[in-house]
C-alpha cells in the first residue's frame, strides 16, 4: 500500500485525470500530472503538473523519479511513454495501452477469450474497402485503426457507391459490419494489484453523433439480461492483462447476445453517474487500485441514475441545471465550448428507501 502523502503521476491533462486527482486528494495522496501542452484541465487541481511531450525522455525520467506510482487517463498515451515509466511503478501495464490502441488488434484479442465482435476485416486500401463492402456487405461502418474517438475517424458506408466515393484516409483501417442492436452498454470494473475484481451496475447508454449523450439506471431488461456474459468476458480480459485499476469494455446488446464493441484501458464516460450514484466512484476505486489500497464497494445506491453530458455551448446555462434538487453539476473547467465537446455533465439521482 502506499503510504499517506505518497504521489500518484497522472499521464494525460483532460477531465478523467481531474476527477482522479480530486480522489487522490481525498484518500491523503499527491498527484503530479503530466501532458503535452494544451487546455490541460486537470492541471489546477494538481499539486503539481509537467507540460513537455510525450517522447521527451529527461522529463519523463524526472517524473517519474517524482512519483511512486504512475497511471493514466486516456488510451491514446502513446506506448512507449508508458513503457519509459519503471515496470513495477506503472499501473496498468503498458500491454493494455498496446492491445486497446489497435481495433484489429483489441478485436483479435477478444476472439481469443471467446468475445463476440461485430464481424470485421482488415482494410488498408481503397480497392480493399470496395472489396469488403462487397463481400460483407452494406451499411457497415470504416474506422481508423488507431486514434478514433467520440466518432471521429469513422465513415459509415450505406452502399458499395459510398465506399467508391470516399476518399480514403490513407492509414490502416477495419470494415465493420453493422450491428442490429436492441441497446448499448457498458460493462464497467476495477481489479486491484492482488487480482481481486469488483463491477458496477451496468447502465444504458445513448450516443448522439457517435458521442456518448446520457447513460441511464436501472438499463432495463435487455441490457440486465446480458450483462452476465458481458461480465465473463470482462474478466477474462482484465485476467489475461493482469490488469490493474478500472477497465470498461462497451457492448451492443442483441438478440443472439452481447456483441463486443470496444474496450478503454481507462475510467469511462459512461461510469460518471458513480460519483453520487455507488458507494465508491470509478475514480476512487482506480486510485484505490494503483495504490494497492483495499477495493471500495460498488453497489448503486440509488434507485435511478441518470447522467447526461454537457457539449460545446451547453456549458454556458450549466448553472441552471441546479434549479433541479436531484442534479449534481460538473464542469470540467475547458476554455473553448467547441462543438461536440464535452463540456462537463449533470448527474441526477433518484434515492431508494433502502438505507
Amino acid at each position: 500500500m502506499l503510504g499517506r502523502g505518497s504521489t500518484i503521476g497522472i499521464l494525460g491533462g483532460g477531465q478523467l485525470g481531474r476527477m482522479m486527482a480530486m480522489s487522490a486528494a481525498q484518500l491523503g495522496y499527491h498527484t503530479i500530472g503530466y501532458a503535452p501542452e494544451g487546455d490541460n484541465v486537470s492541471g489546477p487541481v494538481n499539486d503539481d503538473f509537467i507540460t513537455a511531450t510525450w517522447d521527451d525522455s529527461e522529463a519523463l525520467a524526472s517524473f517519474a523519479g517524482r512519483c511512486d506510482v504512475v497511471t493514466w487517463e486516456f488510451e491514446n498515451v502513446p506506448v512507449n511513454t508508458a513503457r519509459a515509466i519503471p515496470a513495477d511503478k506503472i499501473f496498468p501495464g503498458p500491454l493494455a495501452l498496446e492491445t486497446a490502441q489497435d481495433r484489429l488488434t483489441e478485436k483479435r484479442f477478444i476472439e481469443g477469450l471467446g468475445g463476440r465482435p461485430a464481424a470485421y476485416t482488415k482494410v488498408d486500401s481503397s480497392l480493399d474497402l470496395v472489396a469488403a463492402v462487397d463481400r460483407m456487405g452494406a451499411p457497415g461502418i470504416l474506422k481508423t485503426r488507431r486514434d478514433g474517438y467520440d466518432g471521429k475517424g469513422q465513415w459509415r458506408m450505406g452502399s458499395s457507391r459510398d465506399a467508391d466515393a470516399l476518399r480514403f484516409p490513407d492509414v490502416p483501417c477495419v470494415y465493420e459490419g453493422f450491428v442490429e442492436f436492441e441497446a448499448e452498454f457498458s460493462v464497467i470494473l476495477v481489479r486491484g494489484q492482488d487480482g481481486e475484481i469488483r463491477f458496477w451496475d451496468s447502465t444504458r447508454n445513448v450516443h448522439e453523433g457517435g458521442i456518448l449523450a446520457a447513460s441511464h439506471y436501472p438499463a432495463g431488461d435487455k441490457v440486465t439480461d446480458q450483462v452476465a456474459p458481458a461480465r465473463e468476458l470482462a474478466r477474462k480480459v482484465a485476467d489475461a492483462l493482469n490488469y490493474v485499476g478500472v477497465l470498461t469494455l462497451e457492448f451492443f446488446a442483441t438478440h443472439e447476445g452481447p456483441i463486443f464493441n470496444e474496450m478503454a484501458p481507462r475510467v469511462h464516460n459512461s461510469g460518471h453517474w458513480t460519483i453520487e450514484g455507488a458507494a465508491t466512484s470509478q475514480f476512487e476505486n482506480h486510485i484505490r487500485a494503483v495504490a494497492g489500497l483495499p477495493l471500495g464497494d460498488t453497489r448503486t445506491t440509488a434507485s435511478s441514475v441518470e447522467m447526461r453530458n454537457i457539449i460545446g455551448s451547453e456549458i454556458d446555462g450549466a448553472h441552471a441545471l441546479l434549479k433541479d434538487n436531484a442534479a449534481h453539476l460538473h464542469d470540467y473547467g475547458k476554455a473553448e465550448a467547441s462543438e461536440g465537446r464535452k463540456m462537463g455533465h449533470v448527474t441526477r439521482l433518484f434515492l431508494d428507501t433502502r438505507g
